[in-house]
């Protein structure tokens, strides 16, 4: 990961810190006075100020029901106070109920546009629900009413970075320094976005800025070691590797990644000291194992990492955790044999034995040696019977090689153990469907959807099995729609609801739909033919029969009935 403690200004932790800040600050800030206790001494004992402070009690004490309980009843005697109703959301956020605290800070700035912490607390909730331009607009009216949130910036600057916007983040950042010129953040990102654009000169003065502000941080050094990398400078490389591991000597990333630069400049002795003692830590430090995935694999920079483990497996010969990520290095090669061979050394103990052995009998399949991943995991599942993810893949398999009634088995065996797994149910209703028996595949999908009802597999399943038996239409629409709240670029789920229509009646709408799931799935035959058929039906032959033999130049099976519709339209 290249910004490993900048991830400090992710939403939730930033949002913490506003919290704090709402809480500690809220007096000052606030264009009301929230309490005042000469008024509450005074008071009557259900008065505004009563329930407020019944709220801060159960609050302090951890019951955020009974202290959202007591603010309702303190917005309720004071219905136009926009600091409880903040008050209220941040209750509400705590307690994970950001609808109602959404609604509330809407109803705040409705009437008080430029409240400054119902703003910031908008834009938090809407960066989470990632309506971005919402919450870049929130923070941008921020900082142009209180130019002094620090925080604010950071936040900004990441959206705009995130959207690509380099120009207006490199903006943000710059004005955060005018402000705050000892933000080291601010230095950092510039330093950054200057790398990106090719300035690579100012980006080096600004990390070194960050370093001068903050003597301790290693991304800026890492920063650096890129930067001198372009630059061909590898005289400057190992120093800051090396300085790194100075002031941390457990610094996984830089004696690995140092271990890689020594074995490229052809220093091989000390590459292999640096990658047997990783090596040798990774059999009681998993961080080691989890920062080669993120480094090396998650970038795809697979020979690097082939490099690395095999460096590491001198120091660790035994250890499953290197051999599972050389499998999967090899993997990404498409050296198979390789991979396999480095996946079957992960021991039946490691937590990565359940993913090899599926990760060998894909490679397997790819091979077309599926009788030999039959084999393996009908073999497994002797020694490991109550492991439900394993008869998911054998019957799989099955299925594949159309031996429905053994994949319809083994699912059945697999549930016989989780009898909740909505995977399990969803398989085995295909295996059904392919089988011919449609509605043992719709009680499948319906217990698919009682496990998980925003599982959108099974409502896009249903909902296309019901439209293409011509029934439950509206059911059909109703799950299809459901669907596509999950996944609305769908195209398949797409085509799904425009052959509703079409079975409605409605091939206007359907040709609607439909163009929109060719344009996301140009090559599928089945997509092809029915937007065919829904030209047909408004009669549009040239069009329909232009479709169709886009279809059949895509299928690879069951093409006399299409060919059939070909014949009849040239006639």
């Amino acid at each position: 990961m290249r910004m490993n403690y900048l991830k400090l200004l992710s939403f939730f932790s930033i949002f913490i810190i506003f919290l704090g800040c709402a809480w500690n600050e809220r007096i000052s800030s606030s264009n009301e006075s929230p309490i005042d206790m000469k008024q509450f001494e005074s008071g009557k004992p259900e008065s505004r100020y009563y329930y407020f402070t019944e709220s801060q009690l159960y609050r302090k004490k951890g019951d955020l029901d009974k202290a959202i309980y007591f603010l309702t009843a303190a917005v309720a005697k004071d219905p136009e106070s926009s600091f409880l109703k903040k008050e209220l959301a941040i209750l509400y956020l705590q307690q994970k109920n950001e609808s109602k605290a959404l609604m509330l800070v809407e109803e705040i700035l409705e009437k008080e546009p430029e409240n400054v912490e119902a703003l910031i607390l908008y834009g938090g909730m809407k960066q989470n629900q990632k309506v971005i331009d919402a919450a870049i607009d929130a923070y941008e009216k921020v900082i142009g009413i209180n130019p002094q949130k620090e925080n604010i910036y950071l936040l900004l600057g990441g959206l705009y970075l995130d959207k690509g916007n380099l120009d207006r983040a490199s903006e943000i950042y710059s004005q955060l320094l005018k402000y705050f010129p000892k933000s080291y953040a601010g230095h950092f990102f510039l330093g950054r976005i200057y790398s990106a654009q090719g300035n690579l000169r100012a980006a080096k003065e600004k990390f070194y800025q960050t370093l001068a502000l903050e003597p301790d941080l290693e991304e800026p050094r890492f920063e650096l070691i890129e930067l001198y990398e372009k630059l061909g400078e590898k005289d400057k490389v190992a120093p800051l590797y090396l300085e790194i591991l100075e002031r941390n000597p457990k610094s996984i990333r830089a004696a690995m990644e140092l271990g890689y630069f020594y074995y490229k400049i052809g220093r091989s002795e000390e590459s292999e000291k640096l990658l047997q003692d990783l090596g040798q830590r990774s059999v009681s430090e998993p961080e080691v194992i989890k920062s080669i995935a993120q480094i090396y694999l998650d970038q795809k920079k697979y020979d690097a990492a082939i490099k690395v483990l095999t460096g590491m497996l001198k120091g660790a010969p035994d250890s499953s955790g290197i051999h599972y990520l050389a499998g999967i290095a090899f993997s990404g090669i498409q050296d198979k044999d390789k991979a396999i061979q480095h996946f079957q050394k992960v021991a039946s103990h490691s937590r990565f034995y359940q993913n090899s052995v599926i990760q060998i009998s894909f490679l397997y399949q790819q091979q077309n040696r599926i009788d030999e991943a039959i084999h393996l995991l009908s073999d497994v599942i002797k020694q490991k019977p109550d492991n439900p993810e394993f008869f998911l893949y054998l019957g799989s398999l099955y299925e594949e090689i159309k031996e429905y009634e053994k994949a319809i088995q083994v699912f059945k065996q697999g549930l016989e153990i989780d009898p909740e797994n909505f995977s399990l149910h969803f398989r085995l209703g295909v295996v059904y469907d392919n089988w011919g028996d449609k509605n043992a595949a719709i009680a499948q999908m319906k217990t698919v959807i009682e496990l998980d009802p925003q599982n959108a597999n099974a409502l896009n399943y249903l909902g296309y099995t019901y439209a293409d038996l011509g029934e439950n239409l509206n059911e059909a629409e109703r799950l299809i729609k459901e669907a596509l709240k999950q996944k609305p670029e769908d195209g398949y789920i797409i085509d799904s609801l425009g052959w509703v229509y079409f079975k409605k009646g409605l091939f206007k709408t359907a040709i609607e739909f439909l163009k929109k799931a060719v344009n996301l799935v140009p090559d599928d035959p089945i997509i092809l033919e029915h937007i065919g058929d829904a030209y047909l039906k408004i009669n549009d032959t040239e069009k329909a029969l232009e479709f169709y033999e886009q279809s059949l130049l895509k299928k690879k099976k069951d093409k006399e009935e299409l060919e059939e519709k070909i014949r009849k339209l040239k006639k």
